[in-house]
C-alpha cells in the first residue's frame, strides 16, 4: 500500500508546488508591471512604451522559465545556460524596475520593492529542481518495473517448457542382475558368457559373477524366487 501511494503523494506534492509558484509568478507579474511601467515613464519612455515595456520583460521571463522546465530532460547544456541567461536577465531588469520604483531609499522599502523578482526567481529555480527530481524518479520506477517483467516472462518461459529429457536406460550391469535374480528364480546360475549376451558386453559377466559372490549377493534358488518380486521391482526402480 505504501509502495503504490508513493508516487501518488510525490505528484499531489508537485502540483501544490506548481500551483504555489504559479501565484508567486502572478503577484510578481502584477507588481512589476506597475513598477515596470512607472520606471519606463520615469527614465524617457513615452505612454504606449511604457505600456509594453513590463510585457517585454515578463514575456521575456516567462519564456526563459518555460525552457528551464524543458531543458532538464534530454537537452544540451548550452540550450539550458541560455535559458538560465535570458532568466536572469529578466529578472535583473524587474529588480532594477521595482527598486527604482521604490518611494524611498530605506532599507524596508527597498526590500519591498525587491521582493517580487526574487521571490519568483526561488519559485522558479525550487520548482525546477522539484519537476527534475520527479522525472528522475519516474525513470527509476519504469527501469524498475521493466526489470521485474522480464523476469517474471523468464520464469514463465522456464515454467512452460516441459521436462522433455528421457528415462535414463539401465546400466548393463543392472540389466545382468535382473536377468540374474531371474535365472536364479528358475533354479540355475546363469554364466558369465548369459551376462554379457544380455547385457551386449565383452568379458564383463564373470567379473560381476565374481564381485557379486565376494559381496554375498549371489542367491540360492529359494531366496531368489522369494525376493524375485522386491528385486524386479528394485531393478525396475533403477533402470527409471
Amino acid at each position: 500500500m505504501s509502495a503504490a501511494a508513493a508516487p501518488a503523494r510525490r505528484d499531489r506534492a508537485l502540483w501544490v508546488q506548481c500551483a504555489c509558484t504559479a501565484l508567486v509568478a502572478l503577484g510578481a507579474a502584477y507588481a512589476s508591471y506597475r513598477h515596470g511601467r512607472e520606471f519606463a515613464l520615469r527614465f524617457g519612455a513615452d505612454e504606449a512604451t511604457a505600456a509594453i515595456w513590463p510585457l517585454i520583460v515578463d514575456g521575456l521571463l516567462t519564456t526563459a522559465t518555460v525552457e528551464l522546465w524543458k531543458s532538464g530532460h534530454g537537452r544540451r547544456a548550452g540550450g539550458r545556460w541560455a535559458a538560465w541567461l535570458a532568466f536572469v536577465f529578466g529578472i535583473v531588469l524587474s529588480l532594477c524596475a521595482n527598486v527604482a520604483a521604490a518611494p524611498e531609499l530605506s532599507v524596508f522599502a527597498v526590500a519591498v520593492a525587491a521582493c517580487p523578482p526574487l521571490a519568483l526567481l526561488l519559485a522558479v529555480e525550487l520548482l525546477n529542481r522539484a519537476l527534475k527530481r520527479h522525472r528522475a524518479e519516474t525513470a527509476d520506477e519504469t527501469a524498475e518495473t521493466s526489470e521485474t517483467g522480464d523476469e517474471m516472462a523468464s520464469v514463465v518461459r522456464l515454467a512452460a517448457v516441459p521436462n522433455e529429457s528421457p528415462p535414463a536406460e539401465p546400466t548393463a550391469e543392472q540389466r545382468m542382475w535382473a536377468y540374474y535374480v531371474t535365472e536364479r528364480a528358475k533354479g540355475r546360475t546363469p554364466t558369465g558368457a548369459e551376462l554379457d549376451r544380455i547385457a551386449g558386453t565383452n568379458n564383463s559377466g564373470r567379473r560381476l559373477l565374481r564381485r557379486w559372490r565376494q559381496q554375498g549377493r549371489t542367491l540360492d534358488s529359494g531366496r531368489a524366487e522369494r525376493r524375485l518380486p522386491e528385486l524386479a521391482a528394485s531393478a525396475a526402480g533403477l533402470a527409471r
